[in-house]
């Protein structure tokens, strides 16, 4: 949430005491409870916003209905940070139970979690977070968009679960450096052939960098994109994550052409990604395969792409003194690009093969030479 106050969740001991715990009702027989908020009884007859049938509201929540209903909610809720504390708790004792039945209820049935979907309180612990989540984004929206007179606050709320948790997510891409609404540039289309299914997997990409987890243990959802590929393309037999995983590396390629869109839409949300905590197996210790968000062929081809545009600016700096074109050449590359490697200290010795050894390689043959000046001259005249 973008809010620089902190959203009250119920429960904790800490949250402010205008914030109810859902009242529970055992079931006779079973000695399970259940909690049917008052207003779930009624939310069935909260068809538009202005509802004629106000629902009951749970105890301490009158100011943030009246202020409501005065259209001063949000003006109030930015008067103050206490202000603002106190009416986020009275807004999120409304509005958890509606998005509990409303949003998470459908969400978790969907998933196939038949507790989660039963009750708030027999809610998986990864479940609850994204459903506080949810709840914390409609309080953000309610105490900035509730600037009008607002009849009946719950079934305001009720009509506002889209639209707010739809901006809220996007504002969260935004916050990681991921694109908050993705689409396929006309340029990468181009580059990808205008093929239908890598172009919809360079979106699917652009759309997971700004997810915050990993897939697993694997940075991408590989199992996942095998079936939707083999719906795309109709090849059932050949659509396994091997074959999605080379797709994978054909159109990062296709988006590593342009470096810096490359870096700002792709790598700095990937690394920003949780990383996966895994149980330690049973046995002699053994150190896990680490996680790497780009491949060692992808860090080499990022690391040359800086050398280059750092050897070209040289170059272009000692042409324009007058210097001879193959001198100044041969001196910049050999500088540049056969200084070594820091990391590849961190490689294993059958990984690496140093990119300064097949530099000088190439720069002590004179032919080698003449063709490296004139694409070097060729592509400064281009500019």
């Amino acid at each position: 949430m973008a809010s620089a106050e902190p959203t009250v969740r119920p429960g904790p001991a800490e949250a402010v005491e205008t914030v109810q715990t859902a009242p529970t009702v055992q079931t006779a027989g079973t000695g399970e409870t259940d909690e049917p908020f008052q207003s779930f009884q009624t939310l069935q007859s909260l068809q538009t916003a202005e509802a004629t049938a106000e629902p009951a509201l749970a105890a301490g929540t009158a100011e943030a209905v009246a202020l409501a209903r005065a259209g001063t909610l949000a003006s109030t809720a930015a008067g103050s940070p206490e202000a603002r504390r106190r009416l986020a708790g009275q807004v999120y004792t409304v509005a958890w139970p509606i998005v509990y039945e409303r949003l998470t209820r459908d969400i978790e049935r969907r998933r196939g979690h038949r507790g989660c979907a039963v009750s708030f309180q027999k809610m998986l612990p990864e479940c609850l977070d994204g459903f506080h989540d949810a709840v914390g984004a409609i309080v953000e929206y309610v105490l900035v968009h509730a600037d009008r007179p607002i009849r009946n606050l719950p079934a305001w709320i009720a009509t506002r679960i889209t639209p707010a948790t739809i901006d809220a997510h996007r504002r969260q891409r935004g916050r990681r450096g991921a694109l908050q609404r993705p689409r396929l540039p006309a340029w990468l289309g181009r580059a990808l052939d205008s093929d239908p299914w890598l172009g919809e997997l360079a979106l699917r990409i652009l759309v997971w960098v700004g997810v915050p987890t990993t897939a697993g243990t694997g940075l991408w959802p590989l199992e996942d994109w095998a079936g939707r590929r083999a719906a795309a393309t109709g090849d059932w037999t050949g659509s396994d994550p091997h074959r999605v995983q080379r797709d994978v590396d054909t159109v990062l390629a296709a988006m590593r052409k342009r470096p810096r869109w490359y870096a700002d839409y792709v790598e700095r949300p990937l690394g920003g990604k949780q990383t996966p905590v895994v149980a330690h197996p049973a046995g002699p210790a053994v150190e896990p395969t680490p996680l790497r968000l780009v491949s060692s062929a992808e860090e080499d081809d990022l690391r040359l792409t800086a050398l280059a545009e750092a050897a070209l600016a040289e170059i272009r700096q000692r042409l324009a003194t007058g210097e001879p074109a193959r001198a100044v050449v041969e001196s910049v590359v050999r500088t540049v690009f056969a200084a070594e490697d820091p990391d590849s200290y961190a490689r294993p010795p059958h990984e690496h093969v140093a990119a300064g050894e097949r530099v000088l390689a190439l720069i002590c043959d004179a032919a080698e030479i003449d063709r490296i000046v004139t694409e070097v001259l060729a592509i400064i005249a281009e500019g």
